[in-house]
């Protein structure tokens, strides 16, 4: 660690990544946000950005008490790249080589269209697979248990 005061210890930090940026990731970083409450610092990005967020994405975290309408899609950057704990990918269809020294996972999310599940009600099973993710996730980086 660089040159941190004896005693403080910096938040673990973030990157979710899928394709667009427009959908998946903002889910898993609008969660943890809401989850981690400022104990993790929360990023995300896509391998190829889109021009907006999801509307069903952004209305099924509202649904929680989550706000991401001022959040926009973004590239994926060897700056966040460097200064994040882990990555975690959503999907298989974002390609994102592991970097040394950060944990990095792929999320095969559950896929509701691939079922015939469409609409909202496929956005709210996403968002569901998705938080109990997060909650783990979240546990584990900041060695905390339970919610």
């Amino acid at each position: 660690m660089t040159n941190e005061t004896p005693g403080t210890q910096k938040a673990p930090a973030v990157l979710f990544v899928c394709s667009k940026n427009g959908g998946k990731s903002q889910l898993a970083a609008g969660l943890m946000n809401q989850l981690a409450n400022g104990d993790v610092t929360v990023y995300s990005a896509g391998t190829k950005p889109g021009k907006s967020l999801n509307p069903q994405a952004v209305e099924s975290l509202a649904e929680l008490g989550i706000d991401i309408t001022g959040e926009h899609p973004k590239p994926v950057t060897d700056e966040v790249l460097g200064s994040v704990d882990a990555v975690i990918v959503l999907g298989t269809e974002a390609k994102l080589e592991p970097r040394e020294g950060a944990r990095f996972e792929v999320w095969e999310t559950d896929e509701p269209s691939e079922r015939g599940i469409e609409g909202m009600e496929r956005m709210r099973l996403v968002r569901d697979d998705i938080k109990a993710r997060v909650q783990k996730l979240h546990a584990e980086l900041t060695g905390r248990v339970g919610p």
